[in-house]
């Protein structure tokens, strides 16, 4: 009951909560649908109550805030739901919709007493964020920027975000490492939370300063460990999907769950189920380069036997030639000697028929004599002919297959390999191709575009298989 004090009517402090707590109860005693963002759990593992932060908020600030109360047996119900529906536990940084009843107490303050959670909600909401932020990309047309980046041949320097202590990330690490056999991958981590609420700004600022340095890499790659529809939320934000769709270098993501492409790796130039996966499509074309260019190598060997095949052929018919082609003046010179006895024979066999009986005039013996020999000295002339024009088509075809073999000496030219960056080792005039190759203290010549470095080993490390 209130005092009186100096003609003032006075109440104390719990009589005016009291009273408040009363009229809250009449005017508020039904329970009521809320959506609001939980911005903390506040979890109590030892009673295993919590005390959630509820707000609301409009262009980036908040605009009302209340605590909550959510006792063990309804966190458990939810909790349970939660994972069921979207494989992920109630977490800090979403929003919710609660049954909820409005509650004061003099000691606590009010508070929203909350006695069931809708999972849908939450799974509603995060896809129609999902597909507001592949609406507002497409208006912008940058949804598909980062995908016309040219990817790498050989990516050898990775800008990889991921939080350090993440099962993916290491992952990647061991797959990678055990696949480096002459080869070397370089890769430096920009650590960075990838769920909850500082998340999205994180990974917007190490992508900012990748963006700084981006000179010095080939791509970035997005590494998570993965999990439910909740934790993937920050890779539907508009913010972090616009920066990875109009990042000037290719991004890869690996972010490990199977279903629902979130829009970072939509936007984003390539995808992989797992970290694992991305690993094994990055090792993939350094492996592919690897045995290309060995079978390149076995190419260049076999040409230039064959160039050398071909040098010791021309040679030989340089030095048969002239024996060829005396030995085919010698049988015609034969022909013309044995034609020039039968017209002998036969002319003096007309002169005969000519002074018998048959008397031709001599013009006649002549005439003939002429045509005999006429046709004689085209045969020979023809002869002559066949075996020059045999002589340089021979020359010209064994050129032409000279001048081909030494163009394809030149395109498998290990020098135009070198001037691609890369280089080639030996180790007393025998290429390095293991470890096991190397021997300690023994000096190695490493074989550039403009030059040879020499050096000697000091140790060796081998990869895990």
């Amino acid at each position: 009951m209130p005092t009186t004090v100096n003609d003032k009517q006075v109440f104390s402090l719990l009589e005016v909560l009291n009273s408040i707590r009363q009229t809250l109860s009449k005017r508020y005693g039904s329970r009521y649908w809320v959506k609001a963002e939980m911005n903390k759990l506040n979890f109590y593992p030892r009673s295993g109550h919590c005390y959630p932060d509820l707000l609301q908020k409009a262009n980036g600030r908040v605009v009302a805030q209340i605590r909550g109360t959510l006792w063990s047996d309804t966190y458990q119900q939810a909790n349970q739901e939660f994972l069921r529906l979207l494989k992920q536990p109630l977490s800090d940084g979403i929003n919710l919709l609660m049954l909820v009843s409005i509650k004061f107490d003099p000691n606590f303050g009010l508070t929203l007493q909350i006695h069931a959670i809708d999972p849908t909600f939450t799974l509603g909401d995060l896809e129609r964020e999902k597909q507001e932020t592949i609406t507002r990309l497409k208006a912008e047309g940058v949804f598909e920027l980062n995908k016309s980046k040219s990817l790498p041949m050989l990516p050898k320097r990775l800008a990889i975000i991921s939080v350090s202590t993440s099962k993916g990330y290491a992952d990647f690490e061991k797959i990678t490492q055990s696949r480096m056999q002459g080869f070397t991958l370089h890769y430096q981590l920009f650590p960075s939370l990838l769920q909850g609420e500082q998340a999205v700004d994180q990974m917007l600022k190490r992508l900012s300063e990748i963006k700084k340095l981006v000179q010095h890499f080939d791509l970035v790659a997005i590494i998570r460990g993965g999990g439910g529809e909740v934790g993937l939320a920050s890779f539907n934000d508009f913010r972090l999907a616009q920066a990875i769709a109009t990042f000037p270098i290719p991004v890869i993501t690996g972010i490990g769950h199977a279903t629902n492409l979130t829009v970072s790796e939509m936007v984003a130039h390539t995808n992989a189920i797992t970290p694992s996966e991305l690993a094994d499509m990055v090792m993939d074309r350094f492996e592919k380069f690897r045995d290309k260019l060995t079978e390149n190598i076995q190419k260049i060997g076999y040409t230039l036997r064959l160039v050398k095949e071909q040098q010791r052929f021309v040679e030989l018919i340089r030095q048969k030639l002239p024996k060829t082609t005396l030995k085919q003046i010698s049988n015609n010179r034969q022909i013309l000697a044995q034609t020039s006895v039968r017209l002998q024979t036969s002319s003096n066999y007309l002169c005969q028929l000519a002074h018998g009986s048959l008397k031709k005039p001599q013009s006649e013996l002549k005439s003939l004599s002429q045509q005999i020999l006429r046709h004689h000295w085209r045969i020979l002339s023809d002869q002559k002919n066949k075996i020059v024009q045999n002589s340089l088509s021979l020359i010209q075809q064994r050129a032409y297959a000279l001048e081909l073999s030494q163009k394809t000496i030149q395109l498998l030219d290990p020098r135009q390999i070198l001037k691609r960056g890369y280089s080639m080792s030996y180790q007393n005039g025998k290429l390095l191709q293991k470890i096991e190759q190397a021997k300690i203290g023994e000096e190695i010549h490493t074989v550039l575009q403009d030059g040879t470095i020499i050096s000697k080993i000091i140790s060796t490390q081998k990869t895990d298989e």
